[in-house]
């Protein structure tokens, strides 16, 4: 039985991406007196580049080119301090759903002593506010919660999932990790955590060779998950049971030894 369970945030457990921060982003622009508008699927290319910081820098880097590094900086965090409040504002109004199967899974660890962490590229405003009004009843049971404030380094860097664990006092050997992104499931392996990627509509082309197992979602009795790569799903969830189950089993068989 793993110790805790680590999961990420945007697309992992919520559907934050596409009409959320991508939304935000573009009321920031907006209010700025920009004409940029990032479509879903631009904003899926830009996805890309982990964190929001970094991915709207990247941008500047085309869209602004007059600009000198330092001023494209500083316009860097005036735009995604106001996009931070946008998005603040769409978490408020309710309109960021949690994904299948997540506050299913997340009750389940909690009831069975499991403990409970996030690794995330994403602010502590904003992993605050979807645990707040998506999880109020479990929000408390997170004991550690790394994000963008606590790591410099973006994954598919390690640095969040390490600080994650030293927090928890926990061998990676101990953790799984629940991903949906190349970045993510890159990150959580170089940390030596084996990994269950559930993947959504920006990131379901990609390739997540490592994974314990890859899957539409966590799934609900009503709902039932697909498996898409690796071992398949024993029942319709991701549950304690199946995850422990993936985990023994790549770890007698050496496939998915995690990284160091």
């Amino acid at each position: 039985m793993p110790k805790a369970l680590i999961f990420d945030v945007d697309g992992t457990l919520a559907d934050t991406e596409r009409d959320g921060h991508r939304i935000a982003f573009n009321s920031a622009f907006a209010d700025a007196g920009l004409k940029w508008r990032w479509d879903v699927d631009t904003y899926g290319r830009l996805l890309a580049v982990a964190g929001g910081k970094q991915r709207l820098l990247h941008y500047l880097q085309t869209a602004t080119p007059e600009l000198l590094p330092s001023e494209q900086v500083k316009l860097v965090e005036s735009l995604h301090a106001r996009k931070t409040e946008h998005y603040l504002k769409l978490m408020e109004r309710g309109g960021i759903e949690l994904r299948p199967g997540v506050a299913r899974l997340l009750a389940e660890a909690q009831h069975r002593g499991i403990r409970l962490a996030i690794a995330s590229t994403t602010t502590r405003a904003n992993v605050d506010a979807l645990l707040q009004r998506k999880l109020p009843h479990l929000s408390a049971a997170f004991s550690v919660i790394g994000a963008a404030d606590d790591a410099q380094r973006m994954k598919p860097d390690p640095q969040v999932y390490r600080v994650v664990l030293e927090r928890l006092r926990l061998a990676a050997q101990e953790c799984i990790a629940i991903e949906d992104s190349p970045a993510g499931l890159h990150a959580a392996l170089n940390a030596g955590i084996a990994t269950v990627v559930t993947v959504n509509d920006y990131t379901d082309m990609y390739d997540f060779d490592g994974a314990l197992a890859v899957v539409s979602d966590l799934g609900e009795p009503d709902a039932p998950a697909r498996s898409i790569a690796g071992p398949a799903l024993a029942g319709p969830c991701v549950d304690l049971p199946q995850l422990v189950a993936w985990h023994t089993g790549a770890t007698i068989s050496g496939e998915s030894a995690p990284r160091t």
